[in-house]
């Protein structure tokens, strides 16, 4: 432990931005490995709620007595890990981004797992999609609410597009050799998230999300921000799929035909789980990094009705940023 200084500590710190540089690959994997630290889901109650407490009296300028720098970008990785960051609003834990792996692993895991019968597919697409619209609802960008018609047409949908990929796929991979049919479950998540997110995300569409200068202040809405946040996290949700769900299947490829598997098929499943796990604990946090949390675009980008007004309200800003989401 770092000797406490005798003074107390900086009011200057800004705790609104991540710790590490944004503006570099490695400095958005540091954010995002503390930001999906699986082990942020064990954390009590009491341990949150402390947390959200030296956050919010630091930012209103109060210092708790004795505090570390190290304890309060900790408590702020901490109330950031399960507080919505524009509601405020503590989310369910499954929505978390802390959830994320330990929920992944289970269930990629049994998805490549019981893939031969289609009664396993389609149970277990479905709990995909279901976990999936659960993280969608809960990480929702901007402050506006989405309607439980919304909600209910998302889910449907991207449901019903996940298991007919996986099943159309898997009566064409009957026809090729048994390591294809292993990468069903994938290509359908793949499609899946191109369906699930959009239609999730269907009224920023519609309204925009907020977009600011670079001073945090708020410009407008706009729809075009709207896509290119979508695009960019169907990209990095697919590119977290691709570790966990395309090398377990070629180790397991290998290993089933191994003696000590043939003799114990109740392993498969913690095998693969396990190293879905693996893959998805770098995985994870590195695809969250490949686009700035805080994205931006320029001016010229947007909606002529919102440029003409960003050109009044504030002749200077040629780049808008917003929350991707």
């Amino acid at each position: 432990r770092k000797t406490r200084m005798s003074e107390e500590l900086s009011r200057d710190i800004n705790i609104k931005e991540p710790r590490w540089d944004q503006g570099t690959f490695m400095g958005r994997a540091k954010h995002f490995f503390m930001v999906t630290d699986p082990r942020n889901v064990l954390l009590s109650s009491e341990t949150l709620e402390e947390a959200r407490v030296i956050v919010e009296n630091y930012r209103a300028g109060t210092v708790t007595p004795g505090l570390t720098e190290d304890e309060l970008w900790r408590a702020k990785y901490i109330y950031d890990s399960a507080f919505h960051p524009d509601t405020g609003e503590k989310m369910f834990v499954i929505g978390r981004m802390s959830a994320q792996v330990p929920m992944n692993m289970s269930i990629t895991g049994c998805m490549l797992t019981f893939y031969r019968t289609t009664p396993a597919v389609v149970f277990w697409q479905w709990v995909n999609q279901s976990f999936n619209a659960i993280v969608n609802y809960t990480n929702r960008s901007g402050d506006a609410p989405i309607t439980m018609n919304q909600l209910g047409a998302a889910y449907v949908s991207a449901t019903t597009g996940a298991v007919v990929t996986a099943l159309g796929l898997k009566s064409l991979a009957t026809r090729l050799p048994p390591i294809v049919s292993r990468f069903v479950p994938f290509a359908a998540v793949a499609a899946a998230n191109c369906i699930n997110i959009p239609f999730m995300r269907q009224r920023e569409l519609k309204c925009g999300i907020p977009v600011m200068d670079e001073n945090g202040n708020r410009l407008g809405e706009s729809a075009n921000a709207a896509k290119q946040a979508i695009i960019q996290v169907v990209v990095s949700r697919i590119g977290m799929a691709v570790p966990a769900m395309a090398i377990p299947p070629v180790i397991m490829n290998a290993l089933e035909k191994k003696a000590f598997m043939k003799r114990f098929p109740i392993l498969n499943a913690p095998v693969q789980v396990g190293l879905v796990g693996l893959c998805l604990v770098f995985a994870t946090p590195l695809c969250c990094a490949l686009f700035p949390q805080k994205s931006s675009m320029s001016v010229s980008g947007l909606e002529a009705d919102l440029q003409e007004r960003i050109r009044q309200l504030s002749p200077d800003t040629t780049t808008v940023y917003f929350n991707k989401g």
